[in-house]
């Protein structure tokens, strides 16, 4: 006679997912193998992610990659390796994305919201201060602050409003009336004559009106042609609408002469 091997067919009845092992002659026990739970004749797969997280960090997500195996990976707005996630402050690293002039707050909600500072104006992500600081600040108009400042002219740094024609940079630089100007001491009144005191106005209001005074003394014509805003039917505004604290930028490509 021979021992019968009660687990030479079919697994011994055990689940493919188990050993069978025998134990006395047509006798055997069904084991689960490694990363199954049951009783040997049905076992079911083992979700480490189901007790405890998988032993991943609260901020973060237990992925099952196999039988009793998963992977941690740290949810977004945290860092680590998964077994530990710290949370990143979004207003670490380049002041979160807000202007340099405003301030990043953190709701660790994995959002931040950026607020101008004090003696700014604009939406956080893009924030004015006065018109005179925003002149210096733009390739554009940099060269009208230079006159401003050599000429003494600090009637825009004052609480305004106050509407500015800057003619752009390179506009002043290349024309040739600018040497004359200056050497018969009438720049300061060619400068004044950009500016327009008491009022802030958009684009849209000078569309609306046909001449403003410049501070200079004298008007500016206005008028709306072909789909732009001309003055003194010459001087295009080809930039517009840069808003300070204490008024508006708008940029040209002539310059005024009153």
């Amino acid at each position: 006679c021979s021992a019968i091997d009660a687990c030479k067919t079919s697994n011994g009845g055990c689940s493919t997912k188990a050993e069978c092992r025998r134990t006395t002659p047509g006798n055997r026990v069904c084991v689960c193998n490694s990363g199954y739970t049951g009783d040997g004749i049905v076992c079911i797969e083992i979700n480490p992610c189901l007790e405890n997280n998988g032993g991943c960090d609260r901020n973060a997500e237990c992925t099952q990659t196999g039988p009793n195996q998963a992977v941690c990976n740290c949810l977004k707005g945290y860092s680590g390796d998964g077994k530990r996630c710290t949370y990143i402050n979004l207003c670490s690293q380049n002041n979160g994305g807000c202007s340099e002039f405003a301030i990043c707050n953190d709701t660790e909600l994995t959002e931040r919201t950026c607020t101008c500072k004090h003696n700014y104006v604009g939406d956080g992500f893009q924030c004015r201060g006065n018109i005179f600081q925003e002149l210096l600040r733009d390739s554009n108009t940099s060269r009208f602050y230079f006159y401003l400042e050599n000429l003494s002219i600090r009637d825009i740094s004052g609480p305004g409003p106050f509407t500015l024609f800057v003619p752009r940079t390179d506009v002043l630089n290349s024309d040739p009336r600018v040497r004359d100007w200056i050497n018969k001491g009438v720049m300061a009144q060619v400068v004044r004559y950009h500016i327009v005191g008491c009022a802030s106005l958009l684009y849209n209001d000078l569309a609306t009106i046909t001449n403003v005074t410049s501070l200079q003394g004298d008007p500016i014509h206005i008028n709306y042609s072909q789909n732009s805003l001309v003055l003194n039917n010459k001087a295009e505004i080809i930039l517009s609408d840069a808003v300070g604290t204490n008024g508006v930028i708008h940029v040209i490509n002539q310059i005024l002469v009153p």
